[in-house]
């Protein structure tokens, strides 16, 4: 019988999960109880906490990025793969916590923008951060399990679709059918 740690899938406790728990409930919080007072102190709160999440949602994005394509050369990596946990990449119980998160961040942060979308000559408004999608594709990008990119041993063009391209050394014969 498999211990509990061996049942998961790789990735699956890793800490970049539960920074985007702790960060939504963090920024779910501050922006309701923000639209909700609308006071100085909780304003300021609720903006240092979204610039905070929208900074590290910004570097974990560049970071992701950097990762997923220093993977591409072995991996076919996709970009709803990466960033929203389609298809077979992600396990299951992954997407479920990871998507819910930006699910909720986004519905948050557009329900507080709509409660409080006048502010009657005052500042303090909700701000969006992008940290859910940073978080997805830093996570997938670590652990996510992709297929093989085709090499040059396989057949990545079917031969119809070989027929079809005249051979040419010249270069711009090349781009005669385009105009």
């Amino acid at each position: 019988m498999k211990t509990p740690d061996e049942q998961r899938p790789a990735g699956a406790s890793s800490p970049i999960i539960r920074v985007d728990e702790v960060g939504t409930a963090l920024f779910v919080i501050t922006a309701v109880l923000a639209a909700a007072l609308f006071t100085n102190p909780v304003k300021v709160v609720a903006v240092v906490v979204c610039v905070a999440l929208f900074t590290i949602g910004v570097f974990t994005f560049l970071l992701s990025f950097w990762t997923a394509v220093q993977r591409s050369r072995t991996d076919n990596i996709s970009v709803t793969q990466l960033y929203f946990l389609s298809g077979e990449a992600t396990p299951r119980a992954v997407k479920r916590v990871m998507n819910g998160a930006l699910v909720v961040q986004s519905v948050v942060a557009l329900a507080t923008a709509i409660a409080r979308n006048r502010t009657d000559g005052r500042t303090g408004s909700t701000i969006r951060a992008m940290f859910g999608l940073g978080l997805n594709g830093l996570w997938c990008a670590r652990h996510g399990t992709f297929a093989p990119r085709p090499g040059p041993d396989t057949d990545d063009i079917a031969e119809s679709d070989a027929a079809d391209v005249p051979p040419s050394d010249d270069e711009m014969e090349q781009n005669s059918r385009h105009g």
